[in-house]
């Protein structure tokens, strides 16, 4: 990490490359550096430029996820996920977000936990117009920044108070800011690290569940992905349960004693797999996540159906029925 005090010394050059590289996706923290940075930055006025040069520098990382997202599609995805430390299922989350609120979700985009880094490749795999980007970005950028770099301006004295501290301890200021860093890291990478635990369970193959479906023996496919994914396509017979669809589906899968599996298209299966351990731990015994989910199906060159085909789980037939 950059020692905060050498903010100073080395000036506005270090705090661009700083916030490139942090929005690019290093896993280094932005804010507490934006606030030492509006601290020593001006103590008379508000340091605008201090606000201009990390928003700009924000938002060159965010136009290059953007282009990446527009050339190479949902694959970036899970290329982001492999980089980050955040859990896989904030896929699925930022992909609900983006859906219901669109290119706008950008101007808050970098105040939400994992929103921030896969909103701009979302943006570009909806095909969002350039200049529509730039400008929710770009405020989104503006607002971001500026409302750490205040926050270290208005509080300048006691920020100041604590970078004279760090400054005094010479090389054990630095050691210290390392450790900070380094707990900071491990504390998200052992977050991580524990979500992927959760997730190892047996998986089906696509052609495992290509041939149930051929012999007629088709166990009960639920589709997690929301409503504009399965617009795409979904695999035959799949039943949608995706948030509040999956409450309406539960009931019904516990009175029935087949084999359930879960899709979606998520980096590691990670939010079908959710939903499988969510379904184990309610009672359900032979559920499976499906390895790769909906892409690695189309991969395999197996169909899917089309809008407006998706299968309805009806309820169990009772013996008195």
């Amino acid at each position: 990490m950059i020692e905060l005090a050498a903010l100073t010394q080395y000036g506005l050059p270090l705090l661009f490359l700083y916030i490139l590289a942090q929005q690019a996706g290093m896993p280094v923290p932005a804010i507490p550096v934006l606030i030492a940075a509006g601290a020593v930055g001006g103590s008379i006025a508000f340091p605008i430029e201090v606000t201009l040069i990390a928003a700009l520098a924000a938002l060159l990382a965010d136009a290059g996820w953007f282009w990446i997202g527009t050339v190479v599609g949902r694959r970036v995805l899970k290329t982001l996920c492999r980089i980050s430390i955040s859990p896989d299922s904030c896929v699925r989350r930022t992909e609900s977000t983006f859906t219901k609120w669109g290119p706008r979700s950008l101007l808050i985009a970098r105040f939400v936990p994992a929103y921030s880094i896969m909103a701009p490749p979302l943006a570009g795999i909806a095909h969002t117009p350039v200049a529509v980007f730039l400008l929710w970005d770009g405020l989104g950028a503006l607002l971001w920044a500026g409302s750490a770099v205040f926050l270290g301006w208005l509080f300048r004295d006691a920020v100041g108070g604590i970078l004279k501290v760090l400054a005094s301890l010479g090389r054990w200021g630095i050691v210290l800011l390392l450790a900070a860093l380094a707990a900071y890291v491990g504390y998200r990478w052992w977050r991580r690290v524990r979500f992927m635990r959760q997730l190892r369970m047996e998986r089906l193959s696509v052609a495992q569940l290509k041939e149930l479906i051929d012999s007629g023996a088709a166990p009960v496919i639920l589709d997690v992905r929301n409503q504009t994914q399965r617009n795409e396509g979904v695999i035959p017979g799949a039943i949608g349960a995706f948030g509040s669809e999956l409450d309406h589906v539960i009931p019904i899968l516990l009175e029935r004693s087949g084999e359930v599996v879960v899709y979606c298209s998520c980096p590691n299966e990670a939010s079908a797999a959710v939903v499988a351990r969510d379904l184990m731990r309610r009672g359900m015994k032979r559920v499976r996540p499906l390895h790769g989910g909906i892409d690695e199906w189309q991969l395999a060159g197996f169909p899917v159906d089309t809008p407006g085909t998706q299968a309805q789980l009806a309820p169990a037939k009772t013996a008195a029925s």
